[in-house]
């Protein structure tokens, strides 16, 4: 796709500035201005600052430079961008979504070599996405954000990080949904002698040929990972706190042929996103009931005869609650592997570890060489949260303590003035989260734009909108698959409330992000 007039960065040429250079200092960004007049000195302001350079950071900067907002600067804590797709190096770590569908809008790659790639050939169309939008003159790499905090008396946003403060008008939060990896806290588990790590944090210098290996959780990491470990390990030893429903993933290796295809006929390419996206909306759909979800109980117990020959085996591999209560998994080898002679399913969720000896609730033990934590991400208390501080002095995590994680459209909160979640509470659902995201960002560019254009200082949505909105979220998940389904899931937060999902389609999702309604937010006009 050509670069438009609007992405064009005149005053510096990215041709001359290899990736592996990028970041540098804050100050090599020509739109992170030193200081504003009457402002301390030492501050590095921008317009409108993006935190994080994953999938989603990096689709904030091309929309709002799509929208005419160029001022802008993205700070990523890490040395290279990529997100969870840089972090996640584990065996087997894949797309869960169509390739075709899990990619950004503004930029489709016609060359996806599967229908779900791997994390190699992910990272790198990120990366090669910083360079064809020329990014980088907009990224302070090795910047980690450590308080974010709302001035009432500057009306901007104040941000310490570890290479010195920001401040900004707008600040779009972008540090993704599968951030913090879960270690969960077990007696016994600091003192395992040997290797210990999170799937989320591959341990590349273990070698685990030869090895007893236990794998903790059967999650949508853990199924990808366990068939690629399987036939190096000695023993495999897999706890399941609760069997998972999996159906077959629809992979393929696409011909160079439809990769010519696509390339040069772009609606052939338009066409078969357009069909991966129906597929997954009518998934969505089926989700809204349970009643409607329990009919695919049936499917899921014939995938299961098939792949899993033993009847013992079967029968703990078989959840006992309605498919899409949890997220469904999709692989055509993890059950298999399930049921290869040097695996051991232990149907019950780790409780202590105990010298080399694992110890699972039901007593049953496991001696292992390594563990690896398949015990994935914290959504419940973000630790982006923590870092968040509003017009009223409270850190978002302790108002999400009290009140569960919610905001208004996903997007906005009270006391939060120019601030955006992307990817927040209650938005996920059987599509791409890279796409929930850009419908996000069509909305909040819409309201950075509102206020330039109005004279503006800040936007704050009001509490009655706020109130009435996730009231209607709650009343509408109540009959879905996911609250009504007969399993406690992530989904779920200590009080048993839904934080997470949407309850209805994409397309009253878009609807709803398609316009910035101002007239729902309280604002404040710019002082002259």
């Amino acid at each position: 796709m050509p670069v438009s007039a609007n992405d064009a960065t005149p005053d510096i040429n990215p041709d001359a500035i290899p990736y592996a250079n990028r970041g540098g200092t804050p100050d090599a960004h020509p739109h992170a201005t030193p200081e504003q007049p009457g402002e301390p000195a030492g501050e590095r302001y921008a317009h409108v600052i993006v935190i994080g350079a994953g999938l989603s950071g990096i689709a904030a900067a091309v929309k709002l430079r799509r929208g005419g907002i160029t001022d802008f600067l993205i700070l990523e804590k890490a040395d290279r961008v990529g997100g969870t797709w840089r972090e996640n190096t584990y065996p087997g770590c894949a797309v869960d979504i169509p390739s075709p569908i899990y990619s950004f809008s503004f930029n489709p790659n016609p060359e996806w070599s599967r229908n779900f790639v791997g994390q190699p050939e992910l990272l790198s169309y990120i990366e090669d996405t910083v360079d064809k939008f020329s990014l980088a003159p907009r990224l302070s790499l090795d910047t980690e954000l450590l308080d974010a905090s709302w001035s009432q008396e500057r009306r901007r946003w104040v941000l310490e990080t570890s290479r010195g403060r920001h401040t900004a008008q707008h600040v779009v939060f972008a540090s993704g949904l599968l951030h913090a990896p879960i270690i969960p806290d077990l007696p016994g588990l600091d003192a395992f002698p040997g290797p210990v790590f999170h799937s989320a944090r591959w341990n590349h210098d273990v070698d685990l040929t030869g090895k007893r290996v236990a794998v903790i959780g059967t999650g949508c990491s853990a199924v990808q990972l366990i068939p690629e470990i399987q036939p190096q390990v000695r023993e495999l030893h897999v706890f399941q706190r609760t069997a998972a429903w999996v159906m077959p993933r629809l992979d393929f290796r696409v011909p160079r042929a439809l990769q010519r295809l696509f390339r040069h006929v772009p609606f052939t390419q338009r066409l078969f996103r357009g069909i991966c996206d129906a597929v997954l909306k009518s998934l969505a759909l089926v989700m809204r009931r349970a009643s409607v979800a329990r009919l695919l109980t049936p499917v899921g117990k014939r995938v299961l005869k098939r792949q899993v020959p033993d009847p013992d085996l079967r029968a703990r591999l078989t959840p006992d609650f309605t498919i899409g209560c949890k997220r469904l998994l999709l692989s055509n080898t993890y059950l298999p592997a399930m049921s290869r002679p040097n695996v051991r399913l232990v149907p019950h969720a780790l409780a202590a570890v105990e010298g080399g000896e694992l110890v699972a609730a039901n007593g049953e033990r496991a001696e292992a060489d390594v563990i690896v934590l398949g015990s994935g991400f914290e959504l419940r208390h973000p630790p982006i949260a923590e870092r968040i501080r509003g017009r009223d002095g409270r850190t978002l995590a302790d108002t999400w303590a009290v009140d569960s994680p919610e905001a208004y459209r996903a997007t906005t909160l009270p006391a939060l003035p120019n601030a955006y979640l992307l990817l927040g509470p209650n938005i996920v659902m059987y599509n791409s989260l890279l796409a929930l995201a850009e419908a996000q960002l069509d909305y909040i560019v819409d309201a950075i734009r509102t206020a330039r254009d109005r004279g503006l200082d800040a936007l704050e949505i009001r509490p009655e909108p706020f109130r009435s909105f996730n009231d209607e979220v709650q009343r509408g998940l109540a009959s879905t698959v996911y609250n009504n389904g007969g399993c406690t899931s992530v989904y779920l937060d200590e009080k048993g409330k839904n934080f997470v999902t949407w309850p209805w389609s994409t397309k009253r999702l878009r609807k709803d992000l398609a316009r910035f309604d101002i007239e729902n937010y309280a604002t404040t006009p710019a002082e002259r």
